[in-house]
């Protein structure tokens, strides 16, 4: 009997993943927006109001939010985590070679994990949030950032409909993303307490479609789907996405907008000092009643960021 047939194909090509990761390190080009995601994440701890002493950076990257929790207050060790050697050896203090997949700690390791623009790359999210969920101490604290189902919408778009017209039939070019609404039920369903998770869209605009698949390329970003296509794109259909990409999409300055869905994931490692939620319905009084504002629905949106430029 084949191996295929008596094992699961896996939804990434951790090899070609860990390579994609492995070329952008060594060229060192595009880190604008694990940067900026690096940021935000920065900004969300000093809400929390917490100090916490042995921290987790998974998909370390070339370390910018490793090097913004080192001057945090009550900071004491960072484990730098990542599966590309490239990034480690750029950084400095304690570095492990670790996939999002696999997450190679003891239980109550940790008091915060964060993780900046890796678990999109994890096939089974939440075996990886079981996994960072009992790494963390009683009460730590998990802050994490993911690429949203959003992401990229107009690659995708453009792709499928080129090769459609080019090929007559269209492979995964785009890996596919978890979307808002099960970000939150994944964290519960890890065993976090007090679970939150939002999104956020940064919009970057670049000359054409070529300039922003090379950005991806420089990220790590690239296509490591295990049922991709091996073959690369012809140059018919390449001219074909590129056109379909700036009839559609494309702005009154003649360049192009990139969609990027930021996901937020907030969760509690179970401790008893944590506050309990009351019983539905024992509520005396409306949230929004209480606050002076308006009720949304859960599925409203807030307005996105303005577009930036590449």
């Amino acid at each position: 009997m084949a191996a295929s047939e008596t094992q699961p194909m896996m939804l990434f090509d951790r090899r070609a993943w860990r390579l994609h990761r492995e070329r952008a390190a060594q060229r060192g080009e595009v880190e604008f927006l694990h940067a900026e995601i690096a940021e935000r994440l920065a900004d969300r701890l000093d809400d929390v109001g917490r100090q916490f002493r042995i921290v987790l950076d998974l998909g370390v990257h070339r370390g910018t939010l490793s090097r913004a929790l080192a001057l945090r207050p009550g900071v004491e060790c960072i484990v730098a985590a990542d599966p590309a050697l490239a990034f480690l050896t750029q950084g400095t203090g304690l570095r492990v070679a670790a996939d999002p997949e696999l997450v190679p700690f003891r239980d109550h390791s940790f008091d915060l994990a964060v993780s900046a623009l890796a678990l999109h790359w994890a096939a089974d999210l939440p075996g990886a949030l079981v996994q960072l969920r009992r790494s963390l101490k009683p009460d730590g604290l998990l802050l994490a950032a993911m690429l949203g189902g959003a992401t990229l919408a107009e690659l995708r778009t453009a792709l499928i409909e080129a090769e459609l017209a080019e090929e007559g039939g269209a492979g995964p070019r785009v890996s596919p993303t978890a979307d808002l609404s099960d970000a939150a039920a994944l964290l519960q369903r890890a065993g976090f307490a007090l679970p939150v998770a939002d999104a956020d869209t940064i919009t970057v605009t670049y000359p054409d479609m070529l300039a922003l698949m090379r950005d991806l390329r420089g990220m790590g970003e690239t296509n490591a789907l295990s049922a991709r296509r091996r073959t690369t794109l012809r140059r018919g259909t390449l001219a074909r996405a590129a056109a379909i990409y700036s009839e559609r999409f494309g702005l009154a300055d003649g360049r192009i907008p990139a969609t990027f869905e930021i996901l937020y994931l907030t969760g509690w490692a179970p401790d008893s000092s944590q506050p309990k939620p009351l019983k539905p319905g024992s509520a005396a009084q409306r949230l929004a009643d209480a606050l002076g504002t308006t009720e949304f629905s859960a599925g409203d949106r807030a307005t996105p960021p303005a577009a930036r430029n590449r």
